[in-house]
C-alpha cells in the first residue's frame, strides 16, 4: 500500500468515469442537481489531495514563490492526466488557469446543455485552492472547450470577487471587460 502524508490515497481510473458518473447522476436527479453534486465531491476531493503538496515538496506550499507554486499545481495536474494547466492572466481581485486539452471537458456531453461544464473540477480546485490559501477560494469556469470554447478557463479568487464576476459575465459582459471592472 503506498500511501504519502496524512494517509492520501490516489487511484488510476479511466476519465470515462466524468461522463459515467454525468450521465447517472442526471438520470437520477436531474441537470442541477448534478452539477451541485459533482462540485461538491470535487472539492471534498481537492481538499484532501492538498495534503499531497507537502509530500511532493517538502515545504509549506504557500511559503513558495508565486512561479514555484503555480509550477507546483500545474505539474501535479499534468502528472495525473487531467491535462495542461496554465496561469494565464489575472487581476488584483481574480486569477485564471488555463487549459486547452482538460480533460472533464473531452468527457462532457457535446449536446452543450445544461450541466456539460467541468463541474467537478471547479470544485476541486476551490477545495484544493482554499487548504492551500489557509481560507475559502471560488472558483468558476468562464469558458469551456464541452460548450464550444477553444479553452478551458477558471476564474478564482475571493467569494465575493468571483460572485462579482459571475454577476458580470450573467448581464452580458465580456470576460475581459468583466475582470477588468472588478
Amino acid at each position: 500500500m503506498d500511501l504519502t502524508a496524512g494517509g492520501y490515497r490516489e487511484i488510476v481510473v479511466p476519465v470515462s468515469i466524468f461522463t459515467a458518473l454525468r450521465r447517472e447522476l442526471v438520470r437520477e436527479s436531474g441537470p442541477l442537481a448534478t452539477i451541485h453534486s459533482l462540485r461538491a465531491a470535487g472539492y471534498a476531493s481537492g481538499e484532501e489531495a492538498a495534503s499531497a503538496f507537502p509530500a511532493t515538496s517538502g515545504e509549506d506550499p504557500g511559503a513558495l514563490p508565486e512561479n514555484e507554486f503555480w509550477s507546483r499545481i500545474t505539474t501535479f495536474f499534468h502528472r495525473r492526466g487531467w491535462g495542461t494547466l496554465s496561469r494565464n492572466g489575472a487581476t488584483d481581485a481574480v486569477g485564471l488557469l488555463v487549459s486547452e486539452d482538460w480533460v472533464e471537458s473531452a468527457q462532457a456531453p457535446e449536446d452543450g446543455g445544461q450541466g456539460t461544464s467541468c463541474s467537478f473540477t471547479t470544485g476541486f480546485l476551490s477545495g484544493l485552492l482554499s487548504q492551500l490559501a489557509g481560507g475559502p477560494i471560488a472558483v468558476l469556469e468562464v469558458t469551456c472547450r464541452s460548450l464550444g470554447d477553444d479553452r478551458c478557463t477558471f476564474a478564482f479568487g475571493s467569494e465575493s470577487a468571483i460572485h462579482e464576476l459571475y454577476g458580470r459575465l450573467l448581464e452580458g459582459a465580456e470576460l475581459r471587460q468583466a475582470l477588468a471592472s472588478l
